[in-house]
């Protein structure tokens, strides 16, 4: 019994570490100048977007993400209205995915460059992940 028990554990490690998400281990990030967000604010909406590419983007490897920069905040105002919250910000992002494709919609064995990463916020709280792509 102690044999199925400890190859059953070992075969759900395996299992969970395979479905461990997206890496951001590496990621590089340079600073982009705003008029209209501090450092520590563009640094929240960076790590809300690595914690969801860790978590939900299994087979891709993040290396790179920043602020879009102010005009393009302001030209993505409209998603912040439409998710009843006061701001918006864009950040950008490079990544790769594997052979597997990630979830699938993705080219396997390629590269992804200017991805956009849209998210809002209602007076000044937290950073909330509303869309991304092109």
């Amino acid at each position: 019994m102690k044999k199925i028990v400890c190859a059953m554990l070992c075969i759900l490690l395996v299992f969970s570490l395979s479905a461990c998400g997206g890496s951001v281990n590496e990621v590089n990030t340079h600073n982009v100048e705003s008029e209209i967000y501090s450092e520590e604010d563009i640094a929240a909406a960076i790590d809300t977007i690595k914690k969801e590419f860790k978590s939900n983007w299994n087979g891709c490897t993040l290396t790179e993400i920043y602020y879009a920069g102010d005009d393009s905040s302001k030209d993505h105002q409209d998603w912040a209205d439409r998710n009843n919250a006061d701001e918006v910000i864009v950040l950008l992002s490079s990544f790769d995915i594997d052979s597997s494709g990630g979830d699938g919609s993705l080219n396997p064995n390629s590269t992804y460059n200017d991805w956009k990463w849209i998210l809002v916020r209602t007076n000044g709280g937290q950073w909330q992940h509303v869309d991304h792509g092109y």
